[in-house]
């Protein structure tokens, strides 16, 4: 079973390997989807990859972000630089790029941004190329034990670092809010804020980072190939601790090493920790602060700058220490006494929390890992052109598709809808009756099936992910929603029609259907589905962030969380313009609304007119948005 340690940059590259890890996973300075790290230039790329395996571990490097039309050249090039430069491995999410690498033989993962959580999945993969899958870090142990022992291909499981809030590959909170794609690298961290519920502020996305340790004996008797450590952001002494430690538990080393290798771990970067959704569905969070605080060490109460608590935990001289109240961060300082410690600034007298931020001994690595070489590298990247087939101009009148979740919704829905996707399975039967001979009706899949249970034969079906697509390949109709992330004109499945994604441009819809022949959707109105969580601790309710902004929040069923946009995006006006661009059907997400803005919805549709405009956007809260669609990320 392989370790496999992050490389955020070279100084991060030799600290891995002096840590004792198997392989290291890194970027270049484009499509990776950690924009924000030190990264590596081609030449870098190059070098680093000879002084890995000259020391016998391996590269697999990152090309996992969405890839644009205008992009597309650019990322099989870099892929086909990576083979020549004898690169381990890829790790890829778009699908796209996936169908246009199939020429260039080298080993490709499907990353955790693909959304892979389930054996039909895992197929789907190896039938296309895949050699290993990077599962989704929602999957629990009992989950794994029934999924990975009867995979074809290598599957990889996340065992240390951070945890995304929502399932990864379908977060879109910070492009909404903040302007940046965590699907194309830049995520602004909004999961890491402050926001209110209930009347209480708190943290109530923030995750604490995954210490799988104990679960390392369990993966590997199961057959897991990797075992994945995160942490491309953080410092080179983190990735020599974390691949450290991880190393040695592989080995089965126990004793005072590793005792004292974790607590350095733990102070050279800490937000709390747990066991992500390994030991079940327990919620990650960690609300009380999101940001690292080192190894907390007590709560304490300072008098006339002096801590006169007396706790169990071993401090030194030389150990820096932070001094926070609640989530305010007071200070911090280097001790230089003890018996007792004195505060070396003013401070009111009262409780307040420490923990340890610095060790001496972190020095001792830093010495110890030297100087980082120069990578260099004299090979060029090929040039290589992707031809796309120019289509006939199309100017469509747009399909309208209804998405509820009930059936009065869907009685409201079919006086204007062509379609209906019915978001509750229990009742589908129900729905499809109520459909006949008015409307087709869609079978609308729930976002994460672990198990494979929902598997389609009998009636239209939307899915999700390609696990979905794969387990329902004899529908008569199957379509695809956006959070396939269908991002370019090379997406390869075979589908009756596709929802792009919410991320594209008004300009890239036009560029991406000028080469694209296949029917396509585009949502046009509703609260859009930012998160997708299995948190069982986020309940119905409003999440207000710092800037007055309400995001609606609904628990399904299924135990599921769905966060929405704090305000409808509205598209309608445009739809002649989409249908222009050639787009099939455009997407009107209804659900958890009532039926008279379902009607008015409708209405605005299909013979649009003032009192009607005006009635939805006092429906709205008087706002909406363009949304992505007029800005691009």
């Amino acid at each position: 079973m392989e370790i496999l340690s992050p490389a955020g940059s070279p100084d991060s590259l030799i600290a891995a390997i002096e840590g004792g890890c198997d392989a290291v996973y890194l970027a270049g300075k484009s499509f990776g989807a950690r924009a924000f790290a030190g990264n590596f230039s081609d030449a870098e790329l190059e070098g680093a990859i000879a002084y890995a395996h000259d020391r016998g571990v391996k590269v697999h490097v990152t090309v996992n972000t969405l890839i644009k039309n205008s992009e597309m050249d650019e990322a099989v090039s870099f892929v086909k630089f990576l083979k020549d430069i004898d690169a381990d491995a890829i790790i890829i999410q778009d699908l796209g790029l996936l169908k246009n690498l199939r020429n260039i033989d080298i080993p490709k993962h499907a990353s955790t941004q693909m959304q892979i959580h389930s054996l039909e999945g895992i197929e789907w993969c190896a039938e296309h190329g895949l050699d290993r899958v990077v599962l989704a870090r929602e999957l629990t142990m009992d989950e794994l034990k029934q999924i990975i022992p009867k995979s074809p291909i290598e599957t990889e499981v996340f065992i240390q670092g951070a945890l995304c809030y929502c399932m990864s590959g379908g977060c879109l909170l910070s492009s909404f809010i903040g302007g940046r794609s965590g699907n194309r690298g830049s995520c602004a961290q909004p999961c890491r804020k402050k926001y209110e519920k209930d009347g209480k502020q708190g943290y109530y996305m923030s995750c604490a980072d995954i210490f799988g340790m104990e679960y390392m004996k369990d993966l590997e008797e199961l057959g897991v190939t990797s075992l994945k450590i995160e942490g491309r952001m953080r410092s080179p002494p983190y990735t020599y601790l974390a691949s450290k430690a991880y190393s040695m538990a592989k080995r089965g080393e126990t004793g005072k090493e590793l005792d004292d290798t974790l607590e350095l771990l733990r102070t050279v970067f800490n937000r709390g920790t747990c066991s992500g959704y390994l030991g079940g569905v327990v919620s990650p969070v960690q609300s009380l602060y999101p940001d690292n605080r080192g190894f907390f060490i007590a709560d304490v109460r300072i008098k006339d700058k002096t801590i006169v608590t007396r706790f169990d935990e071993p401090v030194g001289l030389k150990d820096g220490i932070s001094i926070f109240k609640g989530d305010e961060k007071i200070g911090g300082f280097k001790i230089m006494d003890l018996d007792p410690i004195h505060v070396p600034f003013k401070i009111p007298d009262g409780e307040y929390q420490i923990y340890r931020t610095y060790d001496p001994r972190i020095d001792v690595i830093k010495n110890e890992l030297g100087n980082t070489p120069k990578f260099k590298g004299v090979t060029e990247r090929p040039s290589l052109h992707i031809k796309l087939e120019k289509q006939p101009v199309r100017n469509m009148k747009p399909e309208l598709s209804f998405y509820v979740s009930t059936l009065k919704g869907a009685e409201a829905a079919l006086p204007y809808a062509d379609r209906i996707y019915f978001d509750n399975m229990d009742r589908i039967d129900e729905a499809t009756e109520l459909c006949e001979g008015r409307a087709e009706c869609v079978a609308l899949l729930p976002r994460f099936d672990g198990l494979d249970e929902f598997v389609i034969k009998d009636c239209p079906v939307m899915v999700n992910n390609v696990g979905q697509y794969r387990a329902c390949k004899g529908a008569p109709r199957i379509y695809g929603s956006n959070i396939l992330n269908m991002f370019n004109s090379s997406f390869p499945l075979d589908l009756y029609q596709t929802t792009l994604s919410v991320e594209l441009s008004r300009n890239e819809v036009s560029n991406l259907m000028s080469y694209y022949a296949g029917r396509t959707e585009v949502m046009a109105f509703g609260r859009t589905e930012l998160m997708y969580t299995r948190d069982p601790g986020m309940e119905n309710c409003t999440l207000t962030d710092e800037t007055g902004a309400s995001f609606p929040v609904y628990k399904d069923s299924r135990g599921f969380s769905h966060i929405l946009n704090s305000v409808d995006l509205n598209l309608i006006d445009l739809i002649p313009e989409l249908g222009g661009s050639g787009v099939s059907s455009v997407g009107l997400d209804l659900r958890k609304r009532p039926a008279s803005v379902v009607k008015t919805v409708g209405e605005m549709c299909t013979a649009p007119n003032d009192k009607a405009r005006a009635r939805l956007k006092e429906m709205c809260g008087g706002n909406s948005t363009r949304g992505l669609y007029a800005r691009k990320v």
